[in-house]
């Protein structure tokens, strides 16, 4: 048998691709209602997945969605109701803005300020993108 011929049963004995793992996944909300107020219990597991402050995670999301609210102990409380659904958009949405590298989509990124601009700068590719931080 010569290599061609071996090499061609090799690859039409693979296995195909069944599943598809991504290092990269964002915690859902978890939490509840309680009267007016929305309390999230998973915040800052969320904030350390995307490797940034709960602080500033939680004023961008608090800014989108024009709602009050605060941090106490490992919870968010939003001061309205609102749903799992919305908030998720918006931690999306943070996610692409201040996360993911806009040259190569990873979100091996670090966000750090030099004197008065801010600048998201990728681990993986080298790359970096100044842009104005008004949250």
């Amino acid at each position: 048998m010569n290599y061609e011929t071996m090499l061609e049963k090799g690859k039409s004995e693979l296995p195909e691709v069944v599943s598809q793992v991504e290092r990269f996944n964002i915690p859902k909300v978890r939490g509840h209602i309680q009267g007016n107020k929305t309390i999230v219990s998973n915040f800052t597991e969320i904030s350390k997945t995307l490797c940034r402050p709960p602080a500033h995670v939680l004023k961008f999301i608090l800014k989108e969605l024009a709602t009050p609210g605060g941090i106490k102990k490992q919870a968010v409380i939003f001061g309205s109701k609102l749903s799992a659904n919305k908030i998720n958009e918006k931690i999306i949405l943070y996610t692409e803005k201040f996360v993911l590298c806009k040259e190569c989509g990873k979100p091996d990124t670090k966000l750090t300020k030099e004197v008065n601009n801010y600048f998201l700068k990728c681990q993986a590719c080298g790359a970096k993108q100044s842009f104005y931080l008004k949250i």
